[in-house]
C-alpha cells in the first residue's frame, strides 16, 4: 500500500471517529508536532508515542470540540513524505466559538507506519476559539 493511501485511510478513520484504526497506523516511536503557538502545545515540542497523542490531543479534541473535522483537500506524494492540504472546522464547546481554517500536515512514513507528523495551521484562529470570556 502506498503512503498516500495509508494517509487517506488514516484521515478517513479519524473522520468517522475510529481512533483505534488511526493509532494502529502510528509507528511506536511517532513524533507528533503541533504548530508553534497551537494552544494545545504552544512550544511545538513533540509528543512521542501513540499513547501520548491519544491522551494529550485526541481525547481533548473529542471532549472539547463539537463537530471537529479535518477536511482533506489534496494529498501530495513525496515518497516517504505525504503532504496534506486541508481545513479544520468545528466549534470549541467552552467558548462556543467556531473555526474554519486552512491547515497543512507533513507526514513521514517508515515501513507503512506514520513516524512523524508536523502541523501547520493559523494558530491565531485556534487561540481565539479557545479564549473563553
Amino acid at each position: 500500500m502506498s503512503n498516500v493511501q495509508t494517509a487517506r485511510d488514516m484521515y478517513a478513520a479519524f473522520g468517522r471517529g475510529d481512533i483505534p484504526t488511526v493509532l494502529a497506523i502510528f509507528h511506536p516511536d511517532i513524533e507528533w508536532r503541533e504548530a508553534e503557538g497551537n494552544p494545545y502545545r504552544p512550544d511545538g515540542t513533540p509528543w512521542v508515542g501513540p499513547q501520548a497523542v491519544l491522551e494529550k490531543l485526541f481525547m481533548r479534541i473529542g471532549s472539547e470540540w463539537e463537530g471537529f473535522t479535518v477536511a482533506v483537500r489534496v494529498l501530495h506524494d513525496a515518497g516517504e513524505y505525504v503532504v496534506m492540504e486541508g481545513r479544520y472546522t468545528g466549534t470549541y464547546k467552552p467558548s462556543g466559538k467556531s473555526i474554519d481554517t486552512q491547515t497543512c500536515h507533513v507526514l513521514c512514513f517508515r515501513d507503512g507506519k506514520l513516524l512523524s507528523f508536523q502541523q501547520y495551521v493559523d494558530t491565531g484562529q485556534l487561540q481565539a476559539a479557545l479564549a473563553t470570556p
